[in-house]
């Protein structure tokens, strides 16, 4: 099989996954981060494109506004930060919308797209849904990314139980989900992560819950 030419993408390391409304509340959010800057770190060390994203709103929104303290980066990606790396702000859920992500990584002969950040239930997921659409692989860092608390009219689910159920939905047929560990052995081998498909996803899912 053809060795992956990945990119990574680092989403929304932001301080309103911190210390705003919308902390991530499970996978715990340090934890998260360390493997933010794992994979970071990998990538620098294979010379791997980056994008690192940053959600914006106008001056004056609740969250993500413009020059912010909830808009800002994480220290720990701000002194990261290299020249070659792309940085685009976006107003949309996926990375795709709105931007010229998709450009520049054809540009750089990249046909994988390997997703860190936040959140697994939001620009995650729009992320790697519209991956398929402008041709790229999806790989997802299970414990490099994280889900919040949800409740409306329709119901609640708990920030664990949506992390790991949006995982499973992922790896059924939008993007590979692994380990921050499991991914660098992938990228010093010259690997392509192992992804499930719907029909399999399904047919094990019905045995799992037969009877």
């Amino acid at each position: 099989m053809t060795e992956p030419r990945r990119a990574l993408i680092v989403i929304d390391v932001q301080q309103e996954y911190f210390d705003g409304i919308l902390q991530i509340q499970a996978p715990p959010r340090e934890k998260t981060l360390a493997n933010v800057v794992t994979a970071l770190d990998a990538a620098e060390e294979h010379q791997l494109p980056v994008v690192v994203v940053q959600h914006q709103l106008p001056e004056g929104a609740p969250i993500f506004a413009v020059g912010s303290d909830s808009w800002s980066l994480h220290p720990e990606i701000e002194k990261r930060l290299q020249p070659s790396w792309k940085r685009v702000t976006k107003h949309k859920g996926s990375v795709f919308a709105g931007t010229d992500v998709a450009a520049w990584l054809a540009e750089q002969g990249v046909d994988t797209v390997t997703l860190v950040g936040y959140m697994t239930n939001n620009c995650d997921l729009a992320t790697a849904v519209g991956a398929e659409e402008v041709g790229l692989a999806a790989e997802v860092l299970s414990d490099a990314s994280g889900a919040i608390h949800l409740a409306n009219e329709i119901g609640k689910v708990s920030a664990d139980v949506l992390h790991q159920s949006l995982l499973v939905l992922l790896h059924s047929n939008f993007a590979a989900v692994a380990t921050t560990r499991d991914w660098v052995h992938a990228l010093v081998a010259g690997e392509v992560l192992p992804k499930s498909d719907l029909g399999t996803s399904a047919m094990q899912g019905r045995a799992a819950f037969a009877g």
